[in-house]
């Protein structure tokens, strides 16, 4: 759990996905739209991803992925995200966390 709080604080807009998984796809996309460009962490492709996986599990994050975080907090999933940007507060909590200046 640890590794996943280190590598969530680490840059202002943080993604944890796997590859294979088309709504973290999407996820990843609309925040590359927005201007931001989030740290990728795709638990498929890392050696101790499943740990990481259950480490966002004991975290709250159900699905585990896309687990979405923003100025080091677990802002949510997929369906999370989207109601955010669709009420467009989304856009506002990367400005505050300093991921887009826009």
């Amino acid at each position: 759990m640890d590794r996943v709080k280190d590598l969530a604080s680490k840059k202002a807009a943080v993604i944890f996905t796997k590859s294979s998984c088309c709504m973290c796809h999407s996820i990843k996309q609309l925040f590359y739209e927005l201007g931001a460009s989030p740290a990728i962490h795709e638990l498929d492709q890392v050696t101790n991803g499943k740990e990481m996986e259950y480490a966002l599990r004991g975290l709250g994050c159900n699905p585990s992925v896309p687990a979405v975080f923003i100025g080091g907090k677990y802002v949510g999933s997929a369906k999370d995200i989207i109601s955010l940007h669709v009420d467009g507060s989304l856009k506002q909590m990367l400005i505050d966390a300093k991921a887009i200046w826009f």
